[in-house]
């Protein structure tokens, strides 16, 4: 169970770097819900039509994907990673990271993301590189 989620949590991950809508669309649940940072809600129609063109290869210089933590509680799972990424702001590059939550259930024999729920990280709380589970370049991935 926890492999096959680490395979969602990496498609989810795939899929935001080549703006891959159809194939996030389906590993979303009908009543999938966003919170940003900035504590605004999401609806699943408004979060798609922002995933076509959510990253930018010019603009998202780095990515990574790390600290990844899986738990499972009957027919729902919490999936915990963190990502840094260093993007190009006005012409200068900044470097951040952000933690999300992204809550599965398991229905119909599938596992649907419902929520995912993305939090700002300070620098004290940054996970180690050695917690990398995969990282990307300007949106080509990295060995």
């Amino acid at each position: 169970m926890t492999a096959e989620l680490r395979a969602l949590n990496a498609r989810f991950i795939h899929n935001f770097i080549t703006n891959d809508v159809p194939s996030h669309d389906a590993i979303l649940h009908k009543d999938f819900i966003c919170i940003t940072p900035t504590g605004a809600r999401v609806g699943r129609a408004d979060y798609l039509k922002a995933w076509a063109t959510g990253f930018d290869a010019e603009r998202i210089l780095y990515f990574d994907y790390r600290d990844e933590l899986i738990h499972v509680f009957g027919s729902t799972a919490l999936l915990r990673s963190t990502n840094k990424s260093i993007r190009m702001v006005d012409g200068v590059e900044s470097t951040g990271m952000t933690m999300y939550t992204d809550a599965y259930v398991h229905e119909n024999g599938a596992w649907k993301c419902i929520q995912a729920q993305i939090t700002p990280v300070a620098p004290a709380n940054y996970p180690p590189d050695e917690t990398i589970v995969k990282k990307y370049v300007r949106g080509k991935a990295q060995p």
